[in-house]
């Protein structure tokens, strides 16, 4: 071999070895931690270039060679293409899909607690009055422990799920680079042996395709490829083993458990926390529907642990099919037993509770045919890990809750016309949230997956186009909720005084609602990034402020105080959530 083909050797090889360093610096780039902030600002970039990756195939970054974008501002990412916020492409048919039977599930159970309250009122007044207040204090207890376990359970399980999906994959592509040095010594024999006029050689080089990049590529790698695609079709068709979904049912069952024992025994002093004293008549009525109903709480935090696992795998219909299932039941069980079998409260209490086990066998039964429940080992559940996060958003749900609640106690203060008036508004209000919690739960499991692809473009476009739809959302909803509210209060109350302070909270009610939307919503995105830090510290100092408005704000001006209070609030966790 002479000194030119020596020199042409030696070139190649060069080559290829800053190749090698060039690709593995850009592995680590890509492969560093980001936070959804850091992936908005990174994706902006692509606003200067259009659709097309801003990378050069060879992973180097190229630096921006147009002026200034107009999305330097990292908010206005949020509003990037805007102009197809309700289009029907394979990101609007996924959030859709996500997000509606989402919404379903979640109205599903306030209806069917509006006619089971129906049925309770056939009874007498005193049995609905202590119904009401047992239900107040099972909806409480349950709340601190649902709002983090399923929160946590939907942000996880996506993860995870996604992991599991791509790692098979990822071990293939990981072989392959180990071989690839040994490609590259063949590379270079190759070109000796060609220029040196070994027939074989060149023979060899002939069977063997090379990419423009330089690297030789054996017919072995497709091969691998096809492999790759049967194991994926292998664990896609088989059961799933995932650690946060053995750690959710495990949890949800003991802290049903727990629940139930806490209520069980406490029922007698918490309803006298509550204002049912030992002389009232509502005691006893109180005391059993409590009583019965707390045998539930186990199946209650079993069904919606598992609701998170589902829609972790972003599927929302199968939920939506088991509690649609379980109120029907306890829509048809309760006549039966309040007034057939004549059991009363008693029978009001047992139709809900066997409504909640079927629920929670229904999706056992479900979850069962894809996942395997029981973990190769102990270790790998992730307790650790759940309650962590879990105390975060506990924090979180006390700081809300406690928010909620001083509102309405400043409004039963003053007297019990404001306060009829206040809680027919703050249920009309809650309640329109429930489309928006669809939205935000689309965008955690979009987001969760997404992350864990490392698909950060993705990331971007999901977050844009939920925030931009839960603004319309919200739009939609104040019209439809202040013109409902106006013209149908009379539904709620015959009561003048009552109506009068309606229409006044009408504007407020309606006026919040995109408010409220893109509050929701942004939990739900801080969520898919797992971000349950900031959004614990974040509420805390969001109630911290907002009890002192209300505090003053209800002192000074009454009913219409309140409720700029709580106009306040929810524009300040919107704030929050921009502000991130």
């Amino acid at each position: 071999m002479n000194i030119l083909d020596a020199l042409l050797v030696l070139s190649e090889e060069e080559q290829l070895k800053q190749k090698e360093s060039s690709m593995k610096a850009n592995d680590r780039k890509r492969s560093a931690k980001r936070d959804l902030s850091d992936i908005l600002i990174l994706d902006q970039t692509e606003c200067e270039f259009g659709p097309e990756p801003f990378m050069a195939e060879n992973g180097i970054m190229h630096p921006p060679e147009s002026k200034q974008s107009p999305w330097g501002v990292p908010i206005l990412v949020l509003f990037k293409d805007a102009r197809h916020v309700l289009k029907l492409d394979s990101l609007g048919l996924e959030i859709l899909r996500i997000a509606l039977p989402a919404a379903l599930a979640l109205a599903a159970d306030p209806i069917a607690s509006l006619i089971d309250t129906a049925f309770i009122g056939r009874i007498g007044p005193v049995e609905l009055a202590a119904v009401g207040v047992s239900i107040a204090i099972f909806n409480q207890a349950s709340r601190i422990t649902i709002f983090p376990l399923v929160s946590i359970t939907t942000s996880f399980v996506a993860e995870e799920d996604t992991l599991a999906k791509i790692t098979p994959e990822a071990v293939k592509f990981e072989d392959l680079e180990k071989n690839e040095p040994k490609n590259k010594e063949s590379t270079a024999e190759d070109v000796e042996a060609a220029n040196s006029g070994n027939v074989a050689g060149a023979t060899r080089n002939t069977d063997t395709k090379e990419p423009d990049d330089g690297s030789n590529t054996s017919t072995s790698k497709p091969a691998s490829v096809m492999n790759t695609k049967t194991e994926n079709a292998e664990v896609k068709k088989g059961k799933r083993h995932i650690p946060s979904v053995s750690t959710a049912l495990i949890l949800g069952s003991v802290l049903g458990i727990v629940q139930a024992l806490c209520l069980v025994f406490g029922a007698k002093p918490l309803l006298g926390v509550m204002g049912v004293k030992h002389n009232s008549p509502m005691l006893s009525p109180a005391l059993k529907y409590l009583t019965l109903r707390s045998l539930g709480a186990p199946a209650v935090l079993l069904s919606l642990a598992m609701q998170g696992v589902f829609r972790g795998f972003k599927d929302t219909k199968t939920p939506l099919y088991a509690t649609v299932a379980g109120d029907l039941t306890n829509i048809v069980l309760d006549p039966i037993f309040i007034f057939v079998l004549r059991l009363g409260v008693s029978g009001a209490a047992i139709a809900h509770i066997l409504s909640q086990y079927l629920i929670s066998l229904i999706l056992l039964w479900r979850l069962m045919k894809q996942v395997n429940l029981l973990p190769p080992n102990i270790k790998d559940l992730q307790f650790g890990r759940f309650l962590k996060n879990g105390f975060l958003l506990l924090a979180r749900v006390i700081a809300v809750t406690f928010c909620v609640t001083l509102a309405a106690s400043m409004a039963a203060r003053l007297g019990p016309t404001p306060m009829a008036a206040f809680q027919i508004c703050l249920q009309v209000w809650m309640t329109s949230s429930l489309l928006a919690d669809g939205l935000a739960v689309a965008g955690q499991a979009i987001l969760a997956s997404a992350f864990a692809e490392k698909d950060y473009k993705k990331v971007t476009a999901a977050t844009s186009r939920v925030m931009q739809m839960s603004f319309v959302l919200g739009v939609g909803l104040a019209v439809v909720v202040g013109a409902g509210l106006y013209f149908g209060s009379g539904i709620f109350s015959k009561d003048a005084s009552v109506l009068h302070l309606i229409a006044i909270g009408v504007p407020f009610v309606a006026a919040t609602q995109p408010i409220n939307s893109i509050a929701f919503v942004f939990d739900g995105v801080n969520f898919g990034a797992s971000d349950f830090a900031f959004t614990a510290y974040s509420m805390v100092l969001v109630s911290g402020a907002s009890i002192a408005s209300v505090f003053l704000l209800s002192k000074s001006h009454g009913f219409i105080g309140i409720w700029v209070a709580l106009t306040i609030y929810m524009a300040l966790r919107s704030l929050a959530g921009v502000w991130r």
